[in-house]
């Protein structure tokens, strides 16, 4: 429509001999032309419809079964214990493997599917899911139970970027893209929920298998729906995939996780100092051959997008804190409060339902405000629950936990919702699928350092804080001073000083998890110094100035 205005200026020109004639008429189809350039729904992208939504709810299958896979394992270690008779290496692998291998091969399998067609990969990942899960149902040796791990950390690397990476793809509008994101995420979240509860009535009436072959069916709903409701993309002139960068990302990813993991769970050794720095040494190897490519395995040149840069930093820098902090509450509610598992799960209903609700107004808020003001608005809940944290004592502290969680979670969910679909919706569509998996294993990175950082961070001062009675022998109390959970082991050998001593263990742990709250305050206060620094210019979602934004932004990266 604007360029027909223009055509019909020119051709008014032409035909005007009167110089004040052309000018008058100039000036008012010039006005015309603006005025249609302005309009709000020429230059607004196509609105998904029916099928794009039910598309979603196919994308969303193999997300909740994701988040269902990494919790269902942890009910079906005493069972597949008791068959298998793994060792205590061998059951380890047996639960790292499957992460491990997610985190190394996002970025490989984002940059594939933009290169040999999203859905295709998406499509050959669910059927080798299924395959793997069938492996590791029927495996009868810990080994042979670990290479199918191994099989379904990469088959699902290929599922997480490929389901967002479509979503962009599917959901060209901003608002609807923002909706689609947040419901995307409580699907995510919700298998989180579901998965303790189908995985305890699966073990109370099948054998330790059948937790995997969960994954069969709802894998062939996605074979049979995927090619119907599904659009393909792939990106044009993608060039082909280099395996040097591929091995070298792995080799920058796998050692970092595993050093960091281990540094979490042991403390600093020679060993895990040894991984991080060899992965590091491969990362920089990595970036350098990419910035030399033609067609990187990682395209470096995302960065340049502040939009994109910034909210990937916001979001790693919340996933600081997630992990690290549902550690230690959970260990609080266990052992402090003295909850049975079943019991603490229950308590954490609350923030899963807090963190839905968050998901859900997201889209909504950011269609009416800035996108600073309501991601702002949602840390600011959070900081006001890492300080109810922080008030948390010995004993008695049940409620300061579940609702500072419960505010935290909640608080951070519009920065989860928005910044994903700001990092997927400032790449342009032929790098949306790398985009995705940049965003996946930078918040994988940060899950693992969190719990380092934070869990190392409490057990200082815990250890230094901890009381412990005399009548102990040494190796019994240097036992109650390491962890607390080992001040409890000690307690149950020791009834005389148990009481003494459990309550100076309590009193030192509380304060080891209000250290990490207060640490938490400050990454909060630092991120949102970074979304306003950052992201303020951004209007709200679905107005024509975001959307004329979005485009300039797609096309310029």
């Amino acid at each position: 429509m604007p360029g027909i205005a223009f055509w019909l200026s020119h051709i008014h020109i032409e035909i005007s001999g009167m110089e004040a004639m052309r000018r008058d008429a100039q000036e008012r189809l010039t006005s015309t032309y603006v005025e249609l350039l302005s309009w709000p729904n020429v230059n607004a992208y196509p609105k998904a419809g029916r099928r794009e939504w039910t598309g979603l709810a196919v994308l969303i299958l193999p997300t909740l079964l994701l988040s269902i896979d990494m919790s269902v394992l942890h009910l079906a270690v005493p069972t597949l214990t008791k068959d298998l008779k793994p060792t205590g290496a061998q059951l380890l692998w047996i639960s790292d493997v499957y992460g491990f291998l997610i985190a190394g091969f996002l970025i490989t399998m984002g940059t594939l599917g933009d290169r040999i067609g999203r859905r295709r990969l998406l499509l050959i990942g669910g059927a080798a899911f299924a395959v793997a899960s069938v492996l590791a149902a029927y495996a009868t040796t810990p080994l042979l139970l670990i290479l199918a791990r191994a099989l379904l950390g990469v088959a699902g690397a290929t599922l997480m970027p490929s389901t967002l990476s479509l979503i962009s793809n599917m959901f060209l509008d901003s608002r609807q893209r923002t909706k689609a994101i947040g419901l995307w995420m409580t699907g995510f979240t919700g298998g989180m929920v579901v998965g303790p509860l189908v995985g305890g009535l699966l073990l109370e009436w099948f054998w330790w298998g059948a937790v995997f072959l969960l994954n069969v069916p709802v894998m062939l709903v996605l074979l049979v729906a995927g090619p119907l409701l599904l659009p393909e993309y792939r990106a044009p002139g993608a060039g082909r995939l280099d395996l040097a960068s591929v091995v070298l990302s792995l080799g920058a990813v796998l050692p970092t996780i595993y050093g960091i993991k281990e540094f979490a769970a042991y403390g600093l050794s020679w060993p895990s100092a040894l991984a991080v720095a060899a992965g590091a040494i491969l990362a920089a190897v990595f970036v350098r051959r990419q910035r030399a490519l033609a067609a990187p395995l990682l395209d470096l040149k995302l960065f340049a997008n502040r939009k994109f840069s910034a909210s990937l930093g916001a979001l790693m820098l919340v996933t600081l804190l997630g992990p690290g902090l549902s550690l230690l509450t959970g260990q609080y509610l266990q052992l402090s409060a003295g909850l049975s598992p079943l019991a603490a799960g229950m308590w954490m209903v609350p923030m899963t339902a807090a963190v839905i609700v968050g998901f859900v107004i997201t889209p909504r808020l950011a269609g009416r405000f800035r996108p600073v003001h309501v991601i702002a608005g949602g840390l600011a809940v959070a900081i006001l629950g890492m300080l109810l944290l922080a008030q948390v004592e010995g004993t008695g502290g049940l409620v300061y936990v579940v609702v500072g969680q419960s505010l935290f979670f909640a608080g951070t969910s519009p920065l989860v919702v928005l910044g994903i679909d700001m990092v997927v919706g400032a790449a342009p569509p032929e790098r949306s699928g790398s985009a995705a998996a940049l965003s996946e294993t930078g918040q994988e990175f940060s899950a693992a350092l969190g719990l380092a950082v934070l869990g190392s961070l409490a057990a200082v001062v815990y250890r230094a804080g901890v009381a412990v009675p005399d009548g102990l022998d040494s190796a019994a109390a240097r036992t109650a001073r390491d962890t607390f959970g080992g001040a409890f082991a000690v307690a149950a050998g020791n009834p005389d000083v148990s009481g003494k001593l459990l309550a100076g263990a309590r009193a030192a742990f509380a304060d080891g998890l209000a250290a990490a709250a207060v640490a938490g305050v400050v990454i909060m206060v630092a991120v949102t110094a970074l979304v306003f620094a950052s992201l303020r210019h951004l209007p709200p979602l679905g107005s024509p100035s975001a959307e004329s934004a979005q485009r300039s932004e797609s096309t310029s990266t």
